[in-house]
Parts: structure tokens; C-alpha cells; sequence
């Protein structure tokens, strides 16, 4: 009777599982290789947790001399966005992420084992649903939402677990001719699993991530094939995983309640089922408690937004990692040049309660990567970022092409590179002083010293600057022209007796750092003066004066 109803409901196919098993060889690959996958659904910009899952996927299988594959789930057709695919794509290679098979773009990709689009592959599935059906493993279920809903209120009415199951599953045992009627009679039906789980019983496997774990076995009859013959995510991604030869299923948390289901999918089809590992949901403090990063809530949380920002890519994969593995930091600590690419992640390792995001902490991983940066390779990055974000700022340092990459390379040689830059965006601000195009200081002058004397000290400077000095002679023209006006160009001197003196020569140059860049703090003042070179240097000193003339 089986048969008969499965050459009903799919008289149109006729290949066997056999024939994709040949198609689909089993992988050659070395002892010990990982394959795995990134199967986004294209109906939203790629989250960070996605990005963070991909990351982890990748690295798993690259490190292990494996395969890292990009499937598309995108069955669901209502929820689907224009270029979703291209999207999922870009944001992949836009972190280096690199898969050896899959989706290339919006219709191509690459590899044996495709179509690695769920939406090409539905006579596949529906192959694998009529062979289950003619075991007796599966079977059509007619029942309306009204009857659905019907057994629901019997259910609650009778305070036992709701659901399609055992005396409840209306169709399981339903003769041939019964539903032949139902069939030729148009009513709409959909497939389903003849579970033999029980509730009451427990399913144990052990999870890459987390161990061991135990849940209630799957006593559901749950739907493995909807009415338009596309299947079902779980009936989907075992038929997938299995064919592609996927040996870690790396994905979020949420899945951890379907394991059941997924692990009695795979003994149906006969199969060995892959290894699972779920990975902790990317978490963000608010006020004193904890929430998962949210698509609406937090820019952060698409990865757009680290483009836009200007993050480098290594910042945030560096970020990401040492979310994955705590040992990243100590490993970068002693090979600060190395590529990412070389840290040894292990997967077992990973943590299994909530990642933290801090923006904070990223922000300062983001400087110590920027510091290790050549000048040339940071203003070649910041070209590439101002075309998309600042184009008025991409013209300027194209025409300053040497005076910014002289800027850039302030302070950044030696054993405590400067680590003033997180991102590509913090650049114009920082360096705005150089420009004159946007020069438009907002002078913070110490308040402890007074208009006459911030007058004194910047109108004598401007008379003894040499910008042929080198930097020593520069130093020392600054030491004695403080000592001529009454501060002292000895710091220990003016430790021992500062009741002898105006200030010292840190008070002097900061009154000539602020004069000419109006900030506080910069890089080496004397690297900056030779920047702006001799003419300008005077003209900055001499509207610094104009400024304190005027309060």
C-alpha cells in the first residue's frame, strides 16, 4: 500500500535515492577534514551573529584541510528580498570569508554538489519523500486547519500535550483508498513523518560546543513537506547536509530545541547524521542586564555597519575570534604581526554561554590592529572607504596624497606604534590640522596661564621656529627659548624647584601644539610642523594670536 501511495502523490518522479548517491560521491578528503557550511536564507541583511557563525564555519573546516561550502535556504519565497543572495555573498568576501563551493552570486556558483540553492534542489527532496513513503516511514495528511484546530481544543480540554501525534495523527494509518479519494478530490495535503518517539523517553547526543545533552525524544508527527511540494527547513537540511557531505552542522543556540527532531530525521533516511555544534547568540548589556543583539535595536548588529563605519576587516574578524576562542588575545600578544589566518581555533574550545559584544572593546582591538598597519596600505584602505562614505575628504587626500601618508606615519614606527585610529572614519577628524581646507580650530589653551603670557610664548616661537632644525636642534631651540621666558627646559630641575618658575617646557610646547593644530593632543609635534612646512607653520601662529587678541 505504501508504494501505491507514494506513485499516487509523486507519480512524477522517477529517479531513486541511488541515483543522487552516485551523483553525490562521498568526499575525498584527508583524515580528520571538516566540512561545513554557512546556509543563510536571503531575506535580510547578514547579521553579525551570522558573520560570527560563518567565521567559525569557515576556520573549522579551513584549518582542518577541509571544505567550507555557502548553501542558500530560500524555500521561503514571501520572505525573500531583492539581491538577498548577492548580499549574503558580498558580505562574505567583504570579510574574507571565503567559501570553496557555493553561491558565487546572485545565479552562479561552484562546486560538484549543487544546486546550492534549496529552491533548485525540490526534485531531490521530493525523490527522498516518495522512498520514505514507500518504507512506511511517511505519509499524506489531508486534515484542514479547522480539523487541526479542532484536536487542539480536544487536547487542552483534556490538559495532555498538544500536537500531531500517535491517536491524534488523523491520516497516519489512513487505507489507500481513502486517501486516493482525498487526492483525486483536490484537497490539499501535506506529508509527514510516522514518528515512533516518545515523549517520555530521552534522545542523548553529544554536542561539539556543549557535550553531553539530553532532550525528550520527538514523538511528533511533524510536516516534512508543505502543500506546494517544497519542503520543510528540517526535512531540507538533512537531505542537504547528507548529500554535500557536511560533517559539522555549526549554528546558533535557537537550534538547539530541534535537535530531536533532526537526529530522528536522519535515522528515518538510514543515514549517519553530522556533528552538531551550537554556538552562543551574540549578547549586548543594556543598563545591567543582558539581551541578544537585535536588527532593529543596534545598528551594530548588521554588518554593514562596519563598513560604514570603516572599520578594517581584520578588526573585526580579530573581534570575532577572540569571541570564539578567549586564547585569541594572549596568541596576539606574542605574534603581533601574524595574520589572523595562523591562530590555531578550535571549535571545542568555543564557549557556550552568551558572547558578549562590547563596541568599546572593539574599538581598542580595532586600534592595536590599525597600529601594526603601513602608512601606505592605511591611506590606500582610507581612499578606498572615503569613495563610498566622504567623498569632499577622498579629493582632499588624493590631492595631499604625500602630506597624509607623511600624517599617517607619524609615530608609527618603533616598539609603541601610536594607537589613535579605530576605524577609517576617525582619520578626518584627527588629521584635520593638516588641511587647510578644514582647519577650523577650537583652541583649548590652558587656563592656568594667562591670555598675556599664551600671547608671549606663541609670538616668541614664531620668531625662532627653524624648519631646516633637525629634530634635536628642534628640541633644543624649544628648551632654550622656555628657559628665555622663564620656564624651565629641565623637567627634574623643575621638579626639585618649581616655585622657580613660569611652567616648564611641557607647558610652552603644549601652548604651541594647540597654536597650531588647536588641540591638545596629536601625534610628534615636530613631525607635524615639518608637514605643514615653514609658511603655514607662521600663519597658524599668527591666528592663534589673532584669536587670543580678540577675547
Amino acid at each position: 500500500m505504501s508504494k501505491e501511495i507514494a506513485e499516487l502523490l509523486f507519480a512524477n518522479i522517477d529517479k531513486k535515492p541511488e541515483y543522487y548517491y552516485e551523483k553525490y560521491p562521498k568526499r575525498v578528503l584527508p583524515e580528520g577534514a571538516r566540512v561545513t557550511r554557512f546556509a543563510p536564507s536571503p531575506t535580510g541583511f547578514v547579521h553579525i551573529g551570522g558573520l560570527f557563525s560563518a567565521l567559525i564555519s569557515e576556520r573549522t573546516a579551513n584549518l582542518s584541510k577541509g571544505v567550507f561550502y555557502l548553501r542558500i535556504e530560500d524555500t521561503d519565497k514571501k520572505r525573500e528580498i531583492e539581491n538577498g543572495v548577492t548580499g549574503i555573498v558580498d558580505a562574505l568576501n567583504n570579510f574574507n570569508i571565503i567559501n570553496q563551493e557555493g553561491a558565487t552570486s546572485e545565479n552562479e556558483e561552484k562546486g560538484s554538489y549543487g544546486p546550492y540553492k534549496q529552491s533548485q534542489r525540490k526534485e531531490i527532496y521530493q525523490t527522498f519523500i516518495k522512498n520514505i513513503i514507500e518504507e512506511g516511514k511517511a505519509y499524506p495528511c489531508f486534515c484542514t486547519s479547522e480539523e487541526l484546530e479542532k484536536t487542539r481544543h480536544k487536547q487542552e480540554e483534556l490538559n495532555i500535550n498538544t500536537g500531531y501525534y500517535g491517536e491524534w495523527a488523523l491520516y497516519r494509518d489512513k487505507s489507500f483508498e481513502e486517501i486516493k479519494t482525498a487526492f483525486e478530490s483536490g484537497k490539499s495535503f501535506v506529508i509527514r513523518i510516522k514518528s515512533n518517539g516518545k515523549a517520555d523517553k530521552k534522545v542523548s547526543y553529544k554536542d561539539v560546543v556543549r557535550g553531553e545533552l539530553e532532550f525528550p525524544e520527538n514523538d511528533q508527527d511533524i510536516v516534512i513537506c508543505k502543500s506546494d511540494g517544497i519542503p520543510t527547513y528540517h526535512f531540507a537540511h538533512v537531505v542537504d547536509d547528507y548529500l554535500m557531505g557536511t560533517t559539522h552542522v555549526i549554528r546558533g543556540e535557537e537550534w538547539l530545541s530541534s535537535v530531536p527532531v533532526h537526529l530522528q530525521l536522519f535515522q528515518i533516511m538510514g543515514w549517519k547524521a553530522p556533528k552538531y555544534a551550537h554556538i552562543p547568540t551574540i549578547l549586548k548589556m543594556e543598563s545591567t542586564s543582558k539581551r541578544k543583539l537585535s536588527k532593529r535595536k543596534d545598528p551594530e548588529a548588521a554588518v554593514s555597519f562596519y563598513h560604514e563605519e570603516g572599520y578594517p576587516i581584520n578588526s573585526v574578524l580579530e573581534y570575532l575570534l577572540n569571541l570564539a576562542n578567549s586564547s585569541f588575545e594572549d596568541w596576539r600578544k606574542l605574534n603581533p604581526t601574524k595574520s589572523l589566518f595562523e591562530f590555531p581555533f578550535k571549535i571545542e574550545k568555543l564557549g557556550s554561554s552568551g558572547a558578549l559584544f562590547d563596541i568599546i572593546k572593539l574599538i581598542d582591538l580595532s586600534k592595536n590592529v590599525i597600529a601594526f598597519i603601513p602608512a601606505e596600505e592605511i591611506y590606500k584602505n582610507l581612499l578606498e572607504w572615503t569613495k563610498d562614505y566622504d567623498k569632499d575628504f577622498n579629493s582632499l587626500i588624493e590631492k595631499y596624497k604625500e602630506n597624509t601618508i607623511k600624517f599617517l606615519t607619524i609615530d608609527r614606527t618603533g616598539k609603541k606604534p601610536r594607537k589613535d585610529i579605530s576605524k577609517w572614519s576617525d582619520i578626518k577628524n584627527l588629521s584635520s590640522y593638516i588641511f587647510d581646507e578644514i582647519f577650523n580650530p577650537e583652541y583649548e589653551f590652558p587656563e592656568n596661564i594667562s591670555k598675556e603670557n599664551l600671547i608671549e610664548i606663541i609670538k616668541n616661537y614664531a620668531e625662532v621656529y627653524s624648519f631646516d632644525d633637525n629634530k634635536d636642534e628642534w628640541f633644543n631651540r624649544a628648551k632654550d627659548f622656555s628657559e628665555k621666558l622663564g620656564y624651565a627646559g629641565d623637567m627634574k630641575l623643575y621638579k626639585e624647584n618649581p616655585q622657580n618658575f613660569k611652567g616648564n617646557i611641557s607647558d610652552t610646547t603644549n601652548i604651541i601644539r594647540v597654536a597650531i593644530t588647536g588641540r591638545k593632543q596629536t601625534p610628534d609635534l615636530y613631525e607635524i610642523l615639518k608637514i605643514l612646512g615653514l609658511d603655514r607653520t607662521k600663519e597658524r601662529l599668527e591666528k592663534a594670536v589673532s584669536f587670543l587678541s580678540s577675547k
